[in-house]
């Protein structure tokens, strides 16, 4: 398994002759994680704390620690750092896990399997480590003792230490945490040793600044800067550029986005370039209570097609979302969550793929038993049609197709009853006096009740008096069913459709079998019917007009098919 020491990160600042300014060290072992790890001694690390004290470093010495605390202890270090400390070093010994662009020190309570979350959310970065470090070029010293972190490869976090990013003037030994745990206890103490070389000789790897000869633990025999070694050059000290720890830590946190890397900021650098921005994004987290859920869909780069389509499954489901434009507005968001907290997930209005995936497969199962009941209503309307045509318009007289057609305005036969009565009208137009036709015909070119009411009164037993009366009685609509029909003829416009949008409505009528007539946009009186019949069989508002209801049901009836 793996240890994780935050140990010190050692400034070395000497003048001349001048006493020791203010040193300052952290160090974390942890070796708690299982049996195995505490065999492997992960919090040796620790013995070094009082070698570090002796030298006269301020320590933070934490073990077996929990993420909050590690948390705690980090701050603690941050806020005790001396801007003019000649020495800081950084110690981390336990588990480590790494993704593309930082590393992770876990904390005890962290167990296999890991999840990629979790160390995200709880693991110390490394990056915000080296940012701290990087303030102290020439005098810093980071020790890392890697644990074993298991097999694990998630699909953002791997087990293990990753590659470092280290600032200028940062030396860094790591190892296993067993290595590590061996140097801390004998070697990182010792003063004017070459801390480097001795880190070679135990094993361990060394990367970052790494002049020859470099001192950590200088004696005061020692000249400042030089090297314990015969002839070796004096360590070159590059002067502290706070301007770019503060921005280096300010773009770490900036990528987490997130309270804790804020946090971090402002405990490192409470009077940093970018503090007003760190306080207000840390408010504007915590004032956002579905942030996660919104970052989530945002994640999913929705196109307004596939919006489009969650609406039309939400509305299918019956909830509102008083449009289908591609646009989540509130009316969407009220519905996501209407459904949301139908279906047992937190009622954000934000949607993630897993309840997409839900919501589509609802939705197509809800289409399907849908259209199910409506092929089933229509076969039984179907039947009734037919069974009444056998009786009244299959006998082919004039009573007997109007009688059919009272009934069944919009039925199968309506066409075949028009066609067979514009016959008899033909030949009764031929029989009636020229007085008569021409009151009819121009009746018929009038087309309204005072124009059929104008012939009755001149021509009460006319040839073409019944029709006459059958046209009055079906344009006598109730008050109430004018303004429906006015209703829904607004409803339809509202919609904006255009004519290709026309047309793909009349393309799926006629492949329900519906005969809306020629399929060109235009929506004729045969449309209009075709839309009724459509509607009635879906138990459906009936007005021949399209609304949102009907525009849902006959898309999705469309993709069933």
């Amino acid at each position: 398994m793996m240890r994780i020491l935050m140990g010190s990160v050692a400034v070395l600042s000497f003048a001349a002759g001048a006493a020791w300014a203010e040193s300052d060290a952290l160090i974390i072992g942890n070796s708690d994680y299982s049996v195995m790890e505490r065999l492997t001694g992960g919090d040796g690390v620790l013995s070094a704390t009082a070698p570090l004290e002796k030298a006269g470093f301020q320590v933070v010495s934490l073990g077996q620690a929990t993420a909050t605390q590690m948390q705690d202890g980090f701050g603690r270090f941050l806020s005790g750092l001396d801007p003019a400390a000649d020495r800081v070093a950084v110690v981390l010994s336990g588990r480590f896990a790494h993704t593309l662009t930082d590393s992770y020190l876990l904390p005890v309570e962290m167990t296999s399997p890991l999840d990629d979350a979790t160390v995200l959310r709880d693991g110390l970065p490394l990056s915000q480590v080296m940012a701290v470090l990087g303030r102290y070029p020439g005098q810093a010293l980071l020790l890392l003792g890697d644990g074993d972190a298991g097999e694990f490869d998630g699909q953002i976090v791997t087990g293990g230490l990753g590659d470092l990013a280290v600032p200028q003037g940062v030396s860094v030994l790591q190892g296993p945490a067993s290595d590590v745990a061996k140097f801390a206890r004998s070697d990182l103490g010792q003063s004017g040793e070459s801390v480097l070389d001795a880190g070679t000789v135990a094993g361990l790897r060394v990367s970052g600044y790494a002049p020859q000869g470099f001192v950590f633990m200088k004696t005061a025999a020692v000249a400042p800067g030089t090297a314990t070694a015969p002839g070796a050059a004096p360590a070159p000290t590059p002067k502290p550029q706070v301007s770019e720890s503060d921005e280096a830590l300010w773009q770490s946190v900036r990528e987490r986005d997130d309270v804790a890397g804020y946090q971090s900021y402002l405990d490192a650098f409470p009077r940093g370039t970018h503090a007003s921005d760190a306080q207000a994004r840390i408010d504007a987290i915590k004032a956002e209570p579905f942030r996660d859920a919104r970052q989530g869909e945002d994640a999913l780069s929705l196109s307004r097609d596939a919006r489009r389509e969650i609406q039309r499954d939400l509305s299918l489901l019956e909830f509102d979302t008083k449009g289908i434009d591609g646009i989540f507005g509130p009316g969407t968001r009220t519905a996501v969550q209407s459904w949301q907290g139908k279906n047992g997930f937190p009622a954000s209005g934000y949607l993630s793929e897993e309840q997409i995936t839900r919501l589509n497969g609802q939705a197509d199962r809800r289409a399907a038993d849908l259209e199910a009941q409506a092929q089933e209503r229509q076969a039984e309307q179907e039947r009734l049609d037919r069974a009444y045509w056998d009786e009244t318009g299959a006998e082919g007289d004039a009573p007997g197709l109007r009688a059919y057609l009272k009934r069944y305005p919009d039925g199968v036969f309506a066409e075949v009853a028009q066609e067979r009565l514009s016959g008899f009208e033909d030949e009764q137009r031929q029989q009636a006096a020229t007085r008569d036709r021409e009151a009819w015909d121009q009746a018929r070119a009038v087309g309204s009740i005072a124009g059929y009411q104008s012939y009755l009164e001149t021509f009460p037993e006319g040839a073409f008096a019944e029709q006459a009366r059958a046209e009055i009685d079906a344009q006598q609509v109730p008050s109430a069913d004018a303004q429906a029909e006015a209703q829904a003829e607004a409803q339809e416009a509202a919609l904006n459709l255009n004519q290709s949008a026309r047309r793909i409505a009349e393309d799926r009528l006629e492949a329900l079998g519906l005969k809306p007539g020629e399929v060109d946009g235009v929506f004729d009186e045969r449309t209009r019917r075709a839309i009724r019949r459509y509607q009635e069989s879906r138990e459906l508002n009936v007005t021949g007009y399209l609304d949102q209801s009907t525009v849902v049901r006959l898309l999705a009836d469309s993709i069933l098919r």
